[in-house]
């Protein structure tokens, strides 16, 4: 996984709407912009940089939900999770003129919380609980609520529709190591706390009255566990905006691979996240070239199908 991961890094600088040598590689990396080649690899240096981070909290995250929902559709984009601070941020732009990324960040991750409390509360909401299917359903309600809400709020604000909508979509073009410098803590105290949370996962993986007994506090664990999943999220929208299906696909493919073990899982599920990232943001810009595919776009046409799969072997009567 490191291997592939470090290749693609290396295409992901190569690669791109402009031709580029080995030379201008080796010269930005040196920190040289005296060319224009040099200049469009310096470009791509904290791309690929956001593009990995991204990846990998998406599918950490995506990870921890599936863990602590025992839900194998629990996703960030499905649960409403992205679309709440998605929304947060809009409404925070257009009413409050806010224009800092630390700002964004702080809002992004509010509304990352809040609504994960709302779908998690309207899916319990009558007979069975927060069954996955129950769960799913709410999210996908939310989302779509919260999706026209975000486009109400863009039609009311022409001024600042055109960058809400594309930030909207979804991307990591026009990364800059400045921008991501404001959501390093935030990502790290997320990786933290999610890769601590490892053994308690397996345990709730065992069901909540089996937790219980191994000494673990179901409510608490989860919370804890939860919060971890909402900074990743929050975070990651704010400098990429909603990013869907990469934390749905990284922990069914990682599970493949490696099982069930929380403490491999999450540490893989970062790795294969950070690949897939990294890979469809280097396959939107061959596609449309030499125009772009926001990586939005392009993690939207693999993740749908791979929704469907999910949803057919699993089969809905059985989620």
């Amino acid at each position: 996984m490191l291997a592939g991961l470090s290749a693609l890094c290396v295409l992901s600088v190569a690669v791109g709407t402009r031709d580029v040598g080995w030379d201008d590689i080796a010269g930005a990396l040196r920190g040289q912009v005296d060319t224009i080649g040099q200049a469009t690899v310096a470009a791509r240096i904290p791309r690929t940089v956001l593009a990995a981070l991204a990846g990998a909290a998406l599918g950490v995250a995506g990870t921890i939900m599936q863990g602590v929902t025992r839900n194998p559709l629990a996703d960030p984009g499905i649960l409403g999770v992205n679309l709440g601070a998605s929304l947060a941020v809009a409404v925070a732009v257009a009413w409050f003129g806010i224009a800092s990324m630390q700002a964004y960040v702080w809002v992004a991750i509010a509304g990352a919380g809040g609504t994960a409390v709302f779908v998690y509360a309207v899916g319990s909401l009558g007979r069975g609980g927060p069954t996955p299917l129950k769960l799913a359903l709410a999210g996908m309600a939310t989302s779509v609520a919260f999706a026209s809400l975000v486009l109400a709020v863009m039609l009311s604000r022409g001024d600042i529709a055109g960058g809400l909508h594309a930030w909207q979509i979804g991307g990591v073009g026009g990364a800059t190591f400045g921008r991501m410098a404001h959501v390093l803590p935030f990502l790290a105290v997320g990786f933290a706390i999610g890769l601590g949370c490892a053994r308690t996962l397996n345990s709730l993986a065992l069901g909540d009255e089996m937790a219980a007994g191994l000494g673990e506090r179901v409510a608490v664990a989860r919370g804890i566990a939860a919060v971890g999943a909402v900074l990743l999220c929050g975070a990651t929208t704010a400098i990429c905006g909603p990013i869907g299906f990469v934390g749905l696909i990284v922990p069914h493919l990682c599970r493949l691979l490696m099982g069930v073990d929380h403490r491999w899982l999450l540490p893989f599920s970062a790795l294969a996240g950070a690949c897939l990232l990294v890979g469809s943001d280097i396959a939107g810009r061959i596609i449309a070239r030499p125009g772009e595919l926001d990586v939005g776009i392009v993690t939207a046409f693999i993740g749908a199908p791979f929704f469907i799969w999910i949803v057919r072997r699993a089969r809905v009567r059985d989620l």
